[in-house]
C-alpha cells in the first residue's frame, strides 16, 4: 500500500529526522571521507520515511570570525563541503538539520581583559555573556553567514540548558561569577539565545526551522529538571516563528516488578507521551508554536547493540499517541538509533491523515515486509516482544551503568573486581551500581521475564518462516530474526549475570551452611554453562550480521573473539568451582 503523506497548509510534510547509524564523528566537513551520510545510507532512509537528518556542528567553525573577532581557519572549506552534502541529500529528499550547542565557552586565558565578555566559569572556560549585545549579534551574524551561503539546509535544533557549557545559565541555576547574567533570570538569557539563533537562521533562509529543545529547562517538578520551573516562562519568551521539540515519554510513571518509578528519556519499553511533553506542548500551542516530538524508535540505551528492536507493538502505540496528540514532525533519534528499519517504516504510516489504526499499520508493514500469509504469524511475534519489552527494568541509572550493550560478552568473576562501573560500554560485575531503583533480586527477575518472553517471540517468528512466500520476504525475515534472536540473548545474559554474582556473594557471606553452599555453587555453574551458549550463540550471530554489537556513538561493544574470549573465562571459571 502506498502511504500518503500528510502535509500541513504550506505544503510541508511532517519532520522526521534522525542521526547516521554508522557516522564516524570527527569533522565531517573538513575531512569529506568521514562523510555520515553516504548515498546508500541517505536512499535508505528515504525509503522509510525519513526526510531529515543531523549534524553535529561548532558555529566559529563555520563563520568566517568567532566571537572575538580572530578569524576562523577553514571555514570556507566546511561551507563548501557543507553545501555538497545538503544537495546530495536533497537529491534523496532529505534535509540535514545543524545541532546548536552554542555559544561554545571558551579557554579562560581568552577573556583576560575583557570584561564585556566574560561570563560564568567553569575549571578552565569561560562563558561568552549572551547578556552582552556583541556575542548575540555574533551568534545571528554567524548564523545568517551560514543559512545564506548554503542554501536548502533545514534548520537547526538548539540545547540551551545543558550539554557543553554556553550560554551563563547552561550549566547553572544562579549564574554566580557573571555580573550580568546573575541580575537576570534564566528564562530570560535563555529563550534570548534562542532568539538570536532564530534571527540568524531566518536571515539567512527564511524557509528553513528552527526547533527549540527544552531539554534541561528547570520545570518545577521531581520527575522532570526539578526546581524552579523555568520552562513555562522560556516557552512564553520564545520567538513566534519557532517549534517547541520535547522529549516524549519523559516523567511518564512505570511499574516494573513491584517498584514504582518514571522514565527519564531514551525508552521504548515506557510509551509516551509523558506529563512533562504534554504540559510544554500545550503551552507552546497557546502561544501559537508548533511541536515536535523527539522519541526512540528503533533501540535506546535500554539496549542499543543491535539496530533496532522489533518491539512494534510498543512502536505503533507511540506513534498513535502522538499522532492523537497533534504533534508537527519527529526527532527520530540521538546518536543512536538510526538505521533504516522496519520500525521507521511503521512510524512513516502514522503521518498520514488520518492515521490507521495500530492493527492496520502493523499487517501494512508485515505484509509489505513478509508477504500476506506470514503477516498475521509475524504481527503475533511483535505483539510478544513487545509484551516481553516492556518488563524490561528502565531506571536511568541501570541503562547507563548496567550490561545490556556488552551482554554475552560481558565476563564472569570468581572473586569481586571491586571496579565501578562505567556509563555503557565497561559494567564489570558492580550489580549495586547497576540496579538504580530495583533491588538486585528484582533487576534479576526482570531480565528473566524479558528473556522468557523473548524466547516464545522468537518461536512464532520461526514457524512464521515457513510460510514466507518468496526469495525477497525470506531474507527480510532471516535478517530480521538474527536481530531479534541477538536481543533475547542480550537479555537473558544479564539475568545470568546477575545471578551468577548473587550466588557468588552469598557465598562470602560468612555464615553459609552446606546446603546453601551447595545451592550457591551449582547455580554458579549453571550459569557458567548457560553463557558459554549464549555467548557461542552470539558468535555466530555476529558472523552473519556485522551490526551486531554495533552502535554509532561507541561503534563495536565487543567483537566476535571478545565472545570465545567469555567462553574461555566461562570455562576457566567452571574448572576452578569446587
Amino acid at each position: 500500500m502506498e502511504v500518503v503523506e500528510h502535509r500541513n497548509q504550506n505544503g510541508e510534510e511532517p519532520i522526521r529526522f534522525l542521526y547516521s547509524y554508522a557516522g564516524l564523528f570527527g569533522d565531517p566537513l573538513l575531512h569529506p571521507e568521514l562523510d555520515p551520510y553516504p548515498d546508500a545510507l541517505l536512499r535508505r532512509l528515504s525509503e522509510s520515511g525519513v526526510n531529515g537528518v543531523w549534524l553535529h556542528v561548532v558555529l566559529s567553525q563555520l563563520a568566517p570570525s568567532d566571537a572575538l573577532g580572530r578569524p576562523t581557519a577553514d571555514h570556507k572549506v566546511r561551507l563548501a563541503n557543507l553545501a555538497k552534502m545538503v544537495e546530495r541529500a536533497a537529491r534523496h529528499g532529505v534535509s540535514i538539520y545543524l545541532y546548536m550547542n552554542e555559544p561554545r565557552a571558551v579557554p579562560a586565558s581568552l577573556l583576560e581583559g575583557r570584561e564585556e565578555l566574560r561570563g560564568v566559569r567553569q575549571g578552565d572556560y569561560t562563558v561568552l555573556c549572551t547578556s552582552t549585545p556583541q556575542v548575540r549579534q555574533w551568534i545571528t551574524d554567524s548564523l545568517a553567514h551560514v543559512f545564506s551561503r548554503v542554501g536548502g539546509l533545514g534548520g537547526v535544533f538548539t540545547i540551551t540548558a545543558s550539554e557543553n557549557l554556553t550560554n551563563c545559565y547552561s550549566h547553572t541555576r544562579t549564574a554566580d561569577g557573571c555580573p550580568r547574567c546573575s541580575k537576570r533570570s534564566g528564562p530570560e538569557v535563555i529563550a534570548e539565545v534562542n532568539a538570536a539563533i532564530a534571527a540568524g537562521v531566518r536571515a539567512g533562509d527564511p524557509k528553513a526551522r528552527v526547533i527549540v529543545w527544552d531539554w534541561g529547562w528547570p520545570d518545577g517538578t521531581g520527575a522532570g529538571w526539578g526546581q524552579p520551573d523555568w520552562a513555562s516562562r522560556i516557552i512564553e519568551l520564545l520567538p513566534d516563528d519557532v517549534y517547541l521539540m520535547c522529549v516524549s515519554e519523559w516523567g511518564k510513571p512505570i511499574v516494573r516488578g513491584g517498584v514504582a518509578g518514571a522514565v527519564g528519556e531514551y525508552s521504548i519499553s515506557a510509551v509516551g507521551p509523558g506529563p512533562r511533553a504534554q504540559r510544554h506542548w500545550a503551552l507552546a500551542r497557546q502561544r501559537g508554536l508548533k511541536t515536535l516530538a523527539k522519541v526512540q524508535v528503533n533501540c535506546t540505551w535500554e539496549l542499543s547493540a543491535v539496530p533496532y528492536l522489533p518491539v512494534m507493538n510498543l512502536v505503533a502505540q507511540h506513534c498513535s499517541n502522538l499522532s492523537q496528540a497533534g504533534v508537527d514532525g519527529l526527532m527520530l533519534s540521538w546518536t543512536v538509533g538510526g538505521y533504516p528499519s522496519p520500525n521507521l517504516e511503521l512510524v512513516r504510516r502514522f503521518q498520514q491523515k488520518p492515521a490507521p489504526t495500530i492493527e492496520g499499520a502493523l499487517m501494512e508493514v508485515a505484509q509489505a515486509r513478509y508477504g500476506t500469509d506470514a503477516a498475521p504469524e509475524m504481527v503475533i511475534s511483535w505483539s510478544q516482544f513487545s509484551e516481553a519489552f516492556s518488563e524490561f527494568p528502565f531506571d536511568g541509572n541501570y541503562v547507563y551503568r548496567g550490561p545490556s550493550q556488552v551482554g554475552p560478552a560481558n565476563l564472569l568473576y570468581l572473586e569481586p573486581t571491586g571496579y565501578p562501573s562505567t556509563m555503557v560500554c565497561f559494567p564489570y560485575d558492580d550489580v549495586n551500581g547497576w540496579r538504580g531503583i530495583y533491588p538486585v533480586e528484582v533487576l534479576a527477575g526482570q531480565f528473566e521475564k524479558a528473556a522468557s518472553g523473548w524466547r516464545k517471540g522468537l518461536a512464532i517468528w520461526k514457524e512464521a518462516i515457513g510460510k514466507m512466500e518468496g526469495p525477497r520476504e525470506h531474507a527480510n525475515a532471516h535478517s530480521d530474526l538474527v536481530v531479534a534472536e541477538a536481543a533475547g540473548l542480550h537479555f537473558d545474559s544479564v539475568a545470568n549475570q546477575i545471578r551468577f554474582i548473587l550466588a557468588r556473594n552469598a557465598l562470602r557471606g560468612g555464615s553459609v551452611n552446606q546446603d546453601e553452599t551447595d545451592a550457591a555453587v551449582a547455580m554458579m555453574r549453571t550459569k557458567a554453562h548457560a553463557e558459554i551458549k549464549n555467548a557461542e550463540r552470539l558468535f555466530e550471530l555476529t558472523r552473519q550480521d556485522p551490526r551486531i554489537g554495533f552502535e554509532a556513538s561507541n561503534h563495536y561493544y565487543y567483537l566476535p573473539l571478545d565472545l570465545v574470549e567469555k567462553v574461555v573465562n566461562c570455562e576457566s571459571i567452571l574448572r576452578a568451582l569446587p
